[in-house]
């Protein structure tokens, strides 16, 4: 019995551990998304009117993701940290603006974000992002950003390949 409770002790000891490896460091988190500064448009190329960028703000402390259609502003989405999170607050067209927080199953290489809130959302069922993420292949310099929308119909699901401009 003593054995038993000494070899359960050691493999919880060995999954909280492995539990806390795997979750990525929010200041680092933040700071592979700083790594997008610049701009980028989709890989294909077959859409040469759309093009999303990415700047600092507010002394370094917040990233802007403005997406241009045809030389307009389309969307924007803020990056910032929050205590011990990293957040993103996406102003939407729809007139609502979501807020996500930094997934605890994110690795540096794939930064996801969860509903967390919204703003101006009167109903859950309400057309919303509810999710974000990017996956950063540093072998060809491009990430693919991925997203979902969710509404009372269904889930959309979407995805971009992006690749750096400037």
């Amino acid at each position: 019995m003593k054995l038993l409770s000494m070899l359960l002790s050691l493999y919880l000891l060995v999954s909280i551990e492995a539990y806390a490896n795997t979750q990525v460091n929010v200041s680092e988190a933040f700071n592979e998304m700083k790594s997008l500064v610049g701009v980028w448009k989709k890989e294909n190329g077959k859409s040469p009117n759309f093009s999303v960028s990415f700047e600092l703000t507010a002394n370094g402390s917040v990233l802007v993701e403005t997406w241009l259609r045809k030389g307009r502003k389309h969307s924007f989405t803020m990056y910032h940290l929050d205590n011990e999170g990293l957040m993103a607050t996406h102003y939407c067209p729809q007139g609502n603006q979501p807020r996500m927080k930094l997934a605890k199953e994110s690795t540096i290489d794939d930064l996801r974000f969860k509903f967390f809130d919204a703003t101006n959302l009167s109903d859950l069922a309400d057309s919303h992002q509810h999710s974000l993420g990017f996956e950063f292949s540093k072998k060809t310099n491009s990430i693919l950003r991925k997203e979902s929308y969710v509404s009372s119909d269904d889930e959309e699901h979407s995805a971009l390949q992006l690749v750096r401009v400037k």
